[in-house]
């Protein structure tokens, strides 16, 4: 397939050769809703193949170890560095994200992510813990054959995400790209194989969640399953895990508030609160429940109004473009569904609320002020340019307001006081509280969701925890100075 000056393999890529599926599927750009191709799409037997590669070339990759399978991860980092350009034409034109972002941005983040547990791959396990008669050595194991199922909205940086503390521990990978933009993911095969990256250690199986991403979750191979999508989709990959009692990890989204107390910033909040609207709103982690202290309210919502109004909505290949499309048709529907019922309950539109002239799948950036905390706009995640407006009178409130949905995600708070905001940020129920700041992400950190929003923490020696299994090597010290141990002391 050709995206504009850039060709891109639409087959499966397994033990380094692409591999044509029975059947395939279309494959849209959200810019305009045109069809871009087609791509392959993987049954059962595909996914057992690109397993039984991975299985096959688990031993050597793992018994490679850190420092070896690190040169050939920076390699890999590298590689993506110098392909900033093509990749960027790909994701933008896939997935509707903003190109000069996905360039500034998302291509040195992705590189970032194998760069970055390559290096600390190497430094894990070998702790040693003293007991009165025994000393234990804690090692890292690599799992096995990890499964990685990414979604839509940033499929480039979040496969790599999982991707590099996968490989770097020594598993080997079979990775299903979400199939309404599958094609980054598909060019990053490519690379891999120009790093060096040996034959069966990365696979890519395309095709649809509920036949390829089943198949895969349902596979007896398979050592680990890491899952970003859904909270649906996310307890049918558990479900089927449970089946082979397979460790999990799953990023099923959020409904994050951020919250603004009268002491904050108000023109960092406001600018702030419109960075919620970048990528079309289809982000995970945005605060997407604007909660204002009420003597600051009025002026908050003008500045937000205001900042918004400066954001330009359109073509996400057009540098000054802030606010692209949502990703299909569907989606449309979904969020125009939400705004509408809600519109219908009772909500103020404050702004926005319609399509956007700029094209079929563009949705202006909006702004509800529903009538209930309990009402479907508050309690329930859109992934499209919507927030809504809350007002609280005193701290207790807004943090009452704050863990009031079934998720548990993120949340951002603005407020001039550190106490409080370390205050309020324990108070919250999120894996993740920005203070003062939204979407800083340092690697080296632990970063998962509660309640609805997830299962499971990665990031740092966290992704080390779930990739790997974690041993306990329990040594008699003594006994072998007495030279009457018995303990195990290797092959012969």
């Amino acid at each position: 397939m050709k995206i504009e000056t850039v060709s891109v393999p639409t087959d499966h890529y397994i033990n380094a050769k692409r591999v044509s599926g029975s059947a395939g599927f279309e494959v849209r750009t959200p810019i305009d809703n045109s069809i871009l191709g087609a791509c392959a799409a993987g049954d059962g037997d595909l996914v057992d193949r690109a397993v039984g590669a991975a299985r096959a070339a688990f031993r050597a990759w793992a018994e490679a170890g850190a420092v070896a399978r690190g040169v050939v991860l920076r390699r890999f980092a590298q590689r993506i560095r110098e392909n900033n350009a093509a990749l960027s034409i790909v994701e933008s034109v896939d997935n509707g994200g903003l190109r000069h972002a996905i360039a500034a941005h998302i291509i040195e983040r992705s590189a970032q992510n194998i760069e970055f547990f390559a290096g600390r791959a190497e430094h894990i396990g070998g702790e040693m813990v003293p007991g009165s008669t025994n000393t234990d050595i804690v090692a890292y194991e690599p799992a096995g054959v990890a499964a990685l199922i990414t979604p839509w909205n940033g499929p480039l940086m979040l496969s790599t995400w999982k991707l590099g503390p996968a490989l770097a521990a020594g598993n080997t990978v079979v990775l299903k790209p979400p199939e309404l933009a599958p094609l980054s993911c598909s060019l990053l095969a490519n690379l891999a194989e120009e790093a060096g990256v040996p034959p069966g250690v990365f696979n890519v199986v395309h095709g649809d969640g509920s036949v390829t991403g089943q198949a895969l979750a349902d596979h007896p191979g398979i050592s680990r399953i890491s899952f970003t999508g859904s909270p649906q989709t996310g307890r049918k990959v558990a479900t089927a895990a449970a089946t082979n009692l397979v460790p999990v990890s799953l990023e099923l989204g959020g409904k994050s508030p951020f919250v603004v107390f009268a002491s904050a910033d108000l023109d960092a909040a406001a600018t702030t609160a419109a960075r919620q609207y970048f990528n079309a709103g289809q982000v995970c982690v945005a605060g997407t429940r604007v909660l204002a202290e009420r003597s600051i309210a009025e002026s908050l919502l003008e500045k937000i109004r205001e900042k918004v109004g400066a954001m330009r909505v359109g073509d996400p290949r057009d540098e000054r473009t802030s606010v692209g499309p949502l990703i299909s048709a569907r989606q449309f529907e979904r969020v125009k569904g939400f705004v509408d019922r809600a519109r219908a309950q009772g909500a103020e539109v404050l702004f926005g609320g319609r399509q956007h002239s700029a094209g079929e799948l563009y949705f202006e950036p909006t702004l509800l002020a529903p009538v209930s905390q309990k009402s479907e706009i508050v309690q329930n995640e859109v992934f499209g340019p919507v927030l809504t407006w809350q007002i609280f009178d005193d701290e207790a409130e807004a943090v009452t307001l704050a863990n009031d949905t079934v998720y548990g995600l993120a949340a951002v708070i603005f407020t001039g006081d550190a106490a409080q905001g370390e205050r309020v940020g324990k108070a919250i129920v999120a894996g993740t509280v920005w203070v003062n700041s939204f979407f800083v992400r340092n690697l080296a950190a632990p970063f998962g969701g509660f309640r609805m929003s997830g299962v499971g923490v990665e990031g740092g020696d966290h992704s080390f925890d779930f990739f790997c299994n974690i041993k306990n090597l329990s040594i008699n010290s003594a006994s072998f100075l007495q030279g009457t141990s018995s303990v195990w002391r290797g092959p012969h």
